[in-house]
C-alpha cells in the first residue's frame, strides 16, 4: 500500500488495541491512540464543519461540539471569573490601594523562578502607573532557601517597609508570618501552592488552594492569581474614583510566561491567559523579554515553546545559580541598558547551569540505577549537589524511569534540600506534606506534580522508605496506565504546512493540552549522526521514497541512540512531533523523534 498517496485523514487506525500493534516500543512503552472514539470525531466534524484531523485532535483532548468554540478561540472576557470568588481578594486589593494612596513603602517578596518573577513584574509595573516604585526582594536559593524567613522580614521592616506582598510563596511560611505579625509588618500573601490546616497570620491570603476557597481556580499559577488580584485592584480603584487605571492587557504577557513555565494545566482561564498573553508578549513591548530574545537569537511571534524552552530557562537561571533577583528585575524594568545587561548575564549563567546540570544528571542516573527495581519512587541524594539544579535533574529522572523522582543535595552541615517531580495520578505534594506531618522533614510541600523539601541527611533513608510505601499503589496504578498517546498515523508526504496549520489551530500547547504526536510506519533510517548534548540528528525514508529529517533529543538517555546509530537497524515505526522550521528564507517541516518501535 502506498501511504504517500493517501491523505492524513484516511490513515487513522480504528479500534486497535495498540497503535500500529506496538505493545512494547524501544522505550518500553505501549503505543495507544489518543482518541479511539470515532463517534466523538464525527460529531465534531459535522457540528463544527471541521476537517477530520482537527476534529480528531480536539476529540483526543476531550473537547466536544459544545466546548469547541471556546477551546479554539479562548477569550479572557469569556473565561474571566469574578475575582471576588477567591478568598481575601477584595481585602488584599483594598489594603494595597490604601498603601498606594498613602504613598507608603511597598515591597514585593518573590520566589526565584519564572512564576515568581513574572508575578512580581506585574505588580511592579502596575504600581508605576500610580507613581509608586514597588520594591523587590528575592531570596537567595542557596543562602536563604525557599520562601519568606524571619530574617528577611526583619530586614524589610528595618528598611522602612509599610507593606510586603509575597508572590508564589508565603502560604506555608508560618513562623516567618508570625514574626512579621510581631514586627507589626503587614503581609499580603499571593500564592497557589497546596495548603492544609489553620491559616497563617497575615493581612490577607489570596490562594485558590486554601482549604476554604471555593473559586475552583486551583489550577492557576501564581502569575494567574496575581493577574486576578490586579483585576480586583483596578475594579477597586474605579470604585474609589481614582483617575489612573493601568492597562492590564499590557501585563498579560507576563502572566502567560509564568503560567507556561510553572507547567499548570492549560485549561479554562489558564488557556485564555496563555492564548491572549502570547499575542501581547509577541508585540515585543516588554524590553526585558525583547533583550532576552535577542541574546537567545529568538524572535516573535512567541509560542509556548519559546516560553518553556528558550526564555524561561534563562530567566530561571539567575535564581538557580546565585543571581536571584535578576530575572524579576529584567522583566519589570523600563531601562533598556539594564535589561540587556541582565539578559546577557542570564544567558551566560544559563550556559553554566547546563554544564552543572549535565554532570549532576549523570551522577543521579548512576545513583538511581543502584536502587531496587521495584522502588516506587526514585529518591537519590549526594553531598554537594547544587540546590538550584535538583528540580531539573528530578524531572529528567522521572522521564527516564517513568516514576516520581526526588533529588536531594546535602550541604556541609548535613542538611538536604530536595526537589521532586511526579507523574499523572501520583500526588507528590500531598505525600511530601504527609512526610512532614510524620516528623521526617524540617519543611516541605508543593502540588500534585512537584514538591520541595528540607530534610536532615540522617533521615533520608527513613523518608525514602516512607514515601515508597505511601505511594506504592498510586505509582503502580499510574504505571499500568502509562502509554504513549498517538494522535494520528500519517505519511511523510502528509507532513506539510497544512498539517502545521491544523496543529497550530488546536494550540497553545502545554500541560493538559499536549503537543500532537504523530506516527509514521515502516520507515528506513536513512541517516543518523550523534551531535552534542546526547542528541541524534537523523532522517528517514518510507517505501514510496518520501523523506523527512529531524532530531531525537537526549537519545543517549532514552536509549534510542542505539537504534538510530545501528548500521544494520531494521525498519521502524516512528512517533514524533512536527515543527515548521525556517532557515535563510527556506522552510521545511522537521520531525522531533519521541519513540521508535521495530516494524515487524
Amino acid at each position: 500500500m502506498d501511504l504517500s498517496q493517501r491523505s492524513p485523514q484516511t490513515l487513522l487506525p480504528k479500534n486497535m488495541a495498540a497503535f500500529l500493534d506496538v505493545e512494547t516500543s524501544c522505550r518500553g512503552l505501549r503505543w495507544q491512540a489518543r482518541c479511539d472514539d470515532e463517534g466523538a470525531v464525527s460529531a465534531l466534524e459535522q457540528a463544527k464543519s471541521l476537517d477530520n484531523l482537527t476534529a480528531r485532535l480536539l476529540a483526543g483532548r476531550d473537547i466536544t461540539p459544545e466546548t469547541a468554540d471556546e477551546f479554539l478561540s479562548p477569550s479572557l472576557r469569556g473565561s474571566m471569573p469574578d475575582p471576588s470568588s477567591m478568598q481575601d481578594v477584595d481585602k488584599a486589593a483594598g489594603l494595597i490601594l490604601d498603601a498606594v494612596q498613602a504613598k507608603q513603602k511597598i515591597t514585593v517578596f518573590a520566589d526565584y523562578d519564572v512564576d515568581g518573577g513574572s508575578s512580581a513584574a506585574q505588580l511592579i509595573r502596575w504600581g508605576r502607573a500610580y507613581g509608586i516604585e514597588i520594591g523587590l526582594y528575592v531570596p537567595d536559593r542557596v543562602k536563604e532557601g525557599y520562601g519568606p524567613s524571619v530574617e528577611a522580614f526583619e530586614q524589610l521592616k528595618s528598611e522602612g517597609n509599610d507593606l510586603v506582598i509575597t508572590v508564589d510563596c508565603g502560604a506555608a511560611a508560618q513562623s516567618a508570618l508570625e514574626a512579621a505579625e510581631g514586627l507589626e509588618l503587614p503581609i499580603i500573601v499571593i500564592d497557589h501552592h497546596l495548603m492544609h490546616g489553620a491559616l497563617p497570620p497575615c493581612a490577607a491570603l489570596v490562594n485558590p488552594n486554601r482549604e476554604d476557597d471555593t473559586s475552583g481556580l486551583g489550577h492557576l499559577a501564581a502569575a494567574g492569581v496575581t493577574f486576578m488580584v490586579l483585576v480586583a485592584l483596578n475594579r477597586e480603584a474605579k470604585r474609589r474614583g481614582l483617575d489612573v487605571s493601568p492597562k492590564l492587557m499590557d501585563l498579560l504577557g507576563l502572566s502567560a510566561i509564568g503560567t507556561v513555565c510553572d507547567v499548570v494545566p492549560l485549561k479554562g482561564l489558564n488557556r485564555a491567559i496563555v492564548s491572549q498573553g502570547l499575542k501581547v508578549l509577541s508585540q515585543d513591548q516588554n524590553i526585558g523579554i525583547r533583550a532576552l530574545a535577542d541574546v537567545a537569537s529568538a524572535a516573535p511571534p512567541y509560542t509556548t515553546y519559546h516560553c518553556g524552552f528558550i526564555l524561561g530557562p534563562r530567566i530561571n537561571a539567575g535564581g538557580r545559580i546565585g543571581k536571584a533577583e535578576m530575572g524579576a528585575e529584567m522583566l519589570s524594568t523600563e531601562n533598556a541598558q539594564l535589561a540587556y545587561a541582565h539578559a546577557a548575564e542570564l544567558d551566560r549563567v544559563n550556559t553554566d547551569r547546563k554544564a552543572l546540570q549535565n554532570q549532576m544528571i549523570n551522577e543521579a542516573i548512576e545513583e538511581a540505577n543502584k536502587l531496587p527495581e521495584d522502588a516506587s519512587v526514585i529518591i537519590v541524594d549526594m553531598k554537594g549537589w547544587h540546590p538550584g539544579v535538583i528540580g531539573i535533574v528530578a524531572g529528567r529522572l522521572k522521564d527516564r524511569f517513568d516514576k516520581p523522582a526526588i533529588v536531594i543535595g546535602v550541604n556541609e552541615q548535613g542538611l538536604g534540600k530536595g526537589s521532586g517531580r511526579s507523574m499523572t495520578g501520583v500526588n507528590l505534594g500531598e505525600a511530601i506534606t504527609k512526610a512532614k506531618e510524620a516528623g521526617l522533614l524540617l519543611s516541605g510541600g508543593g502540588h500534585a506534580m512537584a514538591g520541595g523539601l528540607t530534610v536532615e541527611a540522617e533521615k533520608i533513608s527513613e523518608l525514602s522508605a516512607f514515601l515508597n510505601e505511601l505511594l506504592a499503589e498510586d505509582v503502580a496504578q499510574a504505571r499500568k496506565a502509562l502509554s504513549l498517546k498517538v494522535d494520528a498515523l500519517i505519511a511523510f508526504s502528509g507532513a506539510d504546512q497544512t498539517i502545521i496549520d491544523r496543529i497550530q489551530q488546536v494550540g497553545p500547547y502545554g500541560a493538559g493540552n499536549p503537543q500532537p504526536l504523530f506516527a509514521f510506519s515502516n520507515a528506513r533510517i536513512a541517516y543518523a549522526e550523534r551531535v552534542r548534548g546526547g542528541h541524534v540528528r537523523c532522517s528517514f525514508e518510507d517505501a514510496s521514497g518520501g523523506r523527512i529529517s529531524g532530531i531525537c533529543f537526549r537519545a543517549d538517555e532514552t536509549g534510542l541512540d542505539k537504534v538510530l546509530l545501528d548500521p544494520n537497524a531494521p525498519k521502524v515505526h516512528i512517533a514524533g512531533r512536527l515543527k515548521a522550521d525556517s532557515w535563510k528564507g527556506r522552510s521545511r517541516i522537521d520531525l522531533q523523534v519521541v519513540d521508535l518501535a521495530i516494524a515487524e
